[in-house]
């Protein structure tokens, strides 16, 4: 007997989907294989590149663009998805650390502008905000949905220095998922967010590489790993798990000596 996907019969809004290699994107092509029909949204023009890209790949998927810092344009997306999708059942939130095509502000704290503090927040938490604000409305009349948040360990479980303002973004969104799951159980939603560790993706740097290379698994996590668990949490088989951080790090956090295993071991 054949499968049926996991989200089959399922329309998933997914932010943050502007590269090919990235967490976004992965998440995307999981959930098609999986039977969901796609929105896609980001800023850049790009979004529509991935939206052919997935539609070659056998996706029923359409694309829009959005600053989703913005209110007022995230409410012309989704209701432009919803023209053409007529619902949305599952939001995955994955929009943040950088603006496609600017590089990720390194600053540390003692240096920081109130503007550098605001994006941080506003690209990392706002952004999720505004999306789930504007989407949860059809999911309570419906009385069912999933929602998964795209967090991070960093910020939530460790932190790296000059990235403070990432930090308290992502920890708030912890926060908010878990605000949220209680708000919205009642309705028959859940919301969980993921927590990456290091993800072999298109802006991963050198440093990031040797940090994947002293996780105990060895190595970094592909995104379609990542993809994979946000689809297990928007699909029924995790009905009854909310408010949740489920860390996806190879076990990286969990140790205390991080430095290479010969070394040590």
């Amino acid at each position: 007997m054949e499968r049926a996907g996991r989200v089959q019969g399922k329309v998933a809004l997914v932010t943050g989907v502007a590269k090919q290699n990235s967490i976004g994107f992965a998440t995307c092509k999981v959930l098609a294989e999986e039977g969901a029909a796609l929105a896609i949204v980001d800023i850049s023009d790009k979004v529509h590149g991935c939206a052919e890209a997935l539609r070659r790949l056998g996706a029923t998927v359409s694309s829009h663009t959005a600053d989703l810092t913005e209110m007022d344009q995230v409410q012309a997306a989704v209701a432009e998805a919803l023209r053409t999708h007529g619902r949305i059942d599952v939001l995955v939130n994955n929009a943040g650390m950088v603006v496609e095509g600017r590089e990720e502000d390194f600053t540390d704290f003692p240096s920081m502008s109130e503007a550098q503090w605001d994006f941080g927040i506003a690209i990392n938490l706002k952004t999720q905000f505004n999306v789930t604000r504007t989407v949860i409305e059809g999911m309570i009349e419906r009385g069912c949905g999933r929602i998964v948040n795209v967090s991070s360990v960093t910020g939530p479980v460790v932190a790296n220095p000059q990235e403070s303002a990432y930090c308290a973004a992502k920890a708030g969104v912890l926060g908010l998922t878990r605000g949220l799951a209680l708000d919205v159980a009642k309705h028959g939603i859940t919301v969980n967010a993921v927590g990456p560790g290091w993800i072999d993706t298109g802006s991963t740097t050198e440093g990031e590489r040797a940090g994947a290379l002293n996780t105990p698994l060895g190595r970094a996590a592909h995104p379609e790993e990542v993809g994979r668990l946000v689809c297990f949490l928007a699909s029924d088989e995790a009905s009854y798990i909310t408010g949740q951080l489920v860390v996806i790090d190879g076990g990286n956090t969990i140790q205390e000596y991080k430095g290479p295993s010969e070394l040590y071991y």
